[in-house]
């Protein structure tokens, strides 16, 4: 469809506008339906998936950096001024490249139904940026479905979905899962639940020898300084901990789920 240059740009008063700016708050996207994905990689991806794309918004000087990517697209295109673009961003320097995209979650019961052979479940995660880290790493790893669980940072603000480097919409989203009634159901399915744990009474290396990691998996991470609740940990399979030979007294969660689930990968080669 491309940019139509004949119209006046929308401004930040514009009802547009006004309407997808709803979208930087939890709520409004709740209410909406609606997120915003911000840059090129993660418009790219999103307009990979165009019915799942509302429509685009560009100022003029993006429209024209990425003509290339938004020339052939059949999702509306409209231009908008630099003031209503940074209206519209959480960054310090704005990108001017906007969609308006469809939430993308999926229920508890289909990762039930048909468990993929690696997927990942949250407790409690706190920062967004840990979210969109853990959702890029998932899809690097070949997971099938990232579960936030009830009270995690939502992948879909705005941090999150840059941090995530288009990942979002490669993997299926579940959110706001009560891990507690669905922990047994997976396991109820032949998924192993596998808490990671700074404490784990079982190895990284030790599952993986043993064949623990053969699949499906479900790999539980805690929050940034709790760690995974007691009363989750306890519904695991079993506690694991990543071996270290320094004197690092733990890793980040970020570092901690890339090791994990690299691990896993191999192992299910």
């Amino acid at each position: 469809m491309g940019v139509d240059a004949l119209t006046e740009p929308l401004t930040d008063r514009s009802a547009r506008v006004v309407a997808a700016r709803k979208l930087t708050r939890r709520a409004g996207r709740d209410a909406a339906g609606l997120f915003l994905a911000e840059g090129r990689p993660a418009v790219a991806e999103a307009l990979a998936d165009p019915d799942g794309v509302r429509e685009v918004l560009a100022t003029g000087a993006a429209a024209a950096a990425h003509a290339d990517l938004l020339a052939g697209t059949a999702v509306p295109v409209r231009r908008v001024t630099e003031k209503a673009a940074a209206s519209l961003s959480e960054t310090v320097t704005p990108q001017g490249l906007l969609a308006v995209c469809a939430l993308r979650d999926v229920p508890p019961a289909r990762l039930v139904a048909a468990p993929p052979p690696l997927a990942v479940a949250l407790a409690e995660l706190a920062d967004p940026g840990n979210a969109g880290t853990v959702l890029r790493t998932a899809d690097a790893c070949g997971a099938g479905a990232v579960v936030f669980g009830a009270g995690s940072a939502d992948p879909y603000g705005g941090k999150a979905v840059r941090a995530s480097a288009g990942s979002l919409f490669h993997v299926d989203v579940v959110r706001g899962a009560p891990l507690p009634a669905l922990l047994p159901e997976l396991r109820a399915a032949g998924v192993a639940v596998l808490a990671a744990d700074g404490a784990g009474e079982t190895a990284l290396d030790e599952v993986a020898a043993s064949g623990g990691l053969a699949g499906p998996v479900v790999w539980l991470f805690g929050n940034e300084a709790r760690g995974v609740p007691a009363e989750l940990a306890a519904l695991a399979d079993a506690r694991v901990r990543i071996p270290m030979r320094g004197r690092a007294e733990s890793l980040n969660l970020a570092a901690a789920a890339a090791i994990c689930l690299y691990t896993t990968q191999l192992a299910q080669r």
